[in-house]
């Protein structure tokens, strides 16, 4: 039998003592007004050129990079099937995330940049679509899985692999125009 673990006591919250906002929040395009998670309709919406980078990082020793590079790793070429499997990810989210439309995206890119001064690897992904909505969930996702494939490659050598970092860096189009992290 596996020794119990004690419960870890966790403080009070400490009430806030800002002022509400006077002006009215963003609603939650996902939660209907009961509460309940609902696919927003996006068929009013103009389809128009919509695109968005995400970045994440991998970091590991400098040994394990060096690896990476020389293209030694045991499991084969590390960078290449991870471009291959973000571009495949970026291609399924809607499979993947709970209320993602399917989209018929026109470009996925993923670039994998090492980084002998992290040291490790700097994912990134842009997404491009013609559609109603947006593709930031796509270029998030292919950084994540092309992340987490990397790790998975090297995990033999390395186990304390850190995949840090993942966040929308730019998003293009649509009604909500232009942002920049």
């Amino acid at each position: 039998m596996a020794p119990k673990i004690p419960a870890r006591k966790i403080p009070a919250r400490k009430p806030s003592k800002t002022k509400p906002s006077k002006k009215a929040s963003p609603a939650l395009t996902h939660i209907g007004a009961s509460g309940e998670a609902r696919m927003v309709d996006v068929s009013d919406k103009a389809a128009t050129e919509r695109l968005a980078t995400a970045e994440g990082r991998v970091v590991m020793e400098k040994a394990t990079l060096d690896l990476i590079v020389s293209g030694n790793a045991k499991k084969g070429d590390v960078l290449g099937t991870a471009r291959i499997a973000g571009i495949m990810a970026a291609k399924r989210t809607s499979e993947l995330i709970p209320l993602c439309h399917p989209l018929a995206l026109s470009k996925v890119t993923v670039d994998i940049e090492p980084d002998a001064e992290l040291p490790g690897c700097v994912v990134r992904a842009s997404v491009k679509v013609t559609g109603p909505t947006g593709v930031e969930m796509e270029a998030l996702t292919a950084v994540s899985v092309a992340c987490l494939t990397i790790y998975d490659m090297i995990k033999a050598v390395e186990r304390g692999v850190r995949i840090e970092g993942i966040h929308l860096v730019e998003k293009l189009g649509g009604k909500s125009g232009h942002y920049r992290a």
